[in-house]
């Protein structure tokens, strides 16, 4: 087992319990910055759902918990590392005899990660749950969607903005406070907490008295006719988002819309003639006309892409915001850093023996 060579976080040691989608693209995160990550599954376990990309850059060690020997192994590999992941039920590592008090008792130093969706306390601490339950509590799926009804923004509001990306910031200063002061510590990552914070913005425009409880009824949220989608000549979309006034009036001199008042603009009560009007204009020209004269300008136009086209998009292209890797083009690491650059890292195809794990952290550097 080879450590990782490049990365802000080379050197940094993560135990990661494999889990689902959230607690894995944290654990890549930290893979991708430098860090040697292992992660423990369960012997002849089928995964839930295919991670080919989500699991990269670590390997995997086999061990099963309950076995008391397995489980002792286990924790000697922790009493090595700065971190460990893990996305269980509340309850789930502490009747293995690997939640965060005996941990800690052995390794101090020890950041023990916690990657729900509930949370580890409150009323619904134990309960199932999905992206779309953490987001609906929080408010966000309610203001997400056309007007009859909410729609779930895939699970990135959730599971990857809300969770993942609260576990790695929570724990990478966590890691620091430890550096520091020697004292590990739990993170408790909820993602509806998580999705709570996401919010910020729209409760200072409630606050302003600038939100309105209805879908599609918002700057941000579809309901303003300069920031949306329009449907082109030839059936593809353009997004469209000129809000300040300059970059508007680029947008209106292009499409040819008649003179436009901001203050008239920014009345809701002018914006659905005003969506009529855009939307007449761009069924006169295709996608790739209207793209070919206003993408590269402030009038703030852009393709709406599929997952294949982004990735020959010539923005993402010139900045390799894709890399071949296991057979896939798959996402590149982010972000960017000048001194210690990033490197997405295999996956290992075999799996790794307790034994060697150990070997390979037997000694701290």
């Amino acid at each position: 087992m080879s450590a990782p060579s490049a990365g802000p976080l080379v050197g940094i040691r993560i135990i990661e319990f494999v889990g689902l989608g959230p607690a894995p693209f944290a654990a890549m995160q930290f893979a991708d910055m430098g860090a040697d990550v292992i992660r423990i599954a369960r012997p002849g376990a089928v995964p839930t759902l295919p991670d080919p990309i989500s699991g990269r850059g670590r390997p995997t060690v086999e061990a099963d918990l309950k076995n008391p020997a397995d489980a002792e192994q286990v924790r000697r590999l922790l009493d090595r590392a700065d971190a460990l992941i893990e996305g269980f039920r509340p309850g789930v590592m502490e009747r293995l005899g690997l939640g965060p008090e005996p941990l800690l008792a052995r390794n101090p130093r020890l950041v023990y990660g916690r990657m729900t969706g509930w949370g580890q306390t409150g009323p619904l601490a134990s309960h199932a749950g999905h992206d779309i339950n953490y987001i609906a509590i929080s408010g966000a799926l309610a203001a997400i969607g056309p007007a009859d009804r909410p729609m779930p923004p895939l699970n990135l509001v959730g599971d990857f903005g809300g969770g993942s990306m609260f576990l790695v910031s929570g724990m990478l200063a966590a890691l620091l406070s430890a550096q520091r002061t020697g004292q590990g510590q739990v993170v408790d990552a909820a993602i509806c907490d998580g999705t709570v914070q996401l919010l910020t913005m729209a409760y200072d425009m409630d606050a302003a008295g600038q939100w309105r409880s209805q879908r599609d009824a918002n700057l941000l949220d579809g309901g303003a006719p300069y920031y949306s989608a329009y449907e082109c000549a030839d059936g593809r979309f353009i997004a469209i988002g000129p809000i300040e006034p300059q970059f508007f009036e680029l947008f209106r001199k292009a499409v040819g819309l008649e003179e436009d008042n901001h203050t008239l603009r920014a009345d809701p009560g002018n914006w659905p003639a005003l969506r009529e009007r855009i939307a007449a204009r761009m069924r006169t020209r295709s996608s790739n006309q209207w793209l070919a004269e206003l993408e590269y300008s402030d009038a703030c136009v852009s393709p709406v892409l599929d997952m294949k086209e982004a990735v020959v998009h010539p923005h993402l292209v010139a900045r390799n915001s894709f890399v071949e890797l296991d057979g896939f083009v798959q996402p590149a690491p982010a972000p960017r850093f000048s001194g210690t650059p990033t490197e997405a890292r295999p996956r290992p195809r075999e799996t790794l023996a307790l034994a060697d794990a150990l070997e390979g952290w037997d000694t701290r550097p």
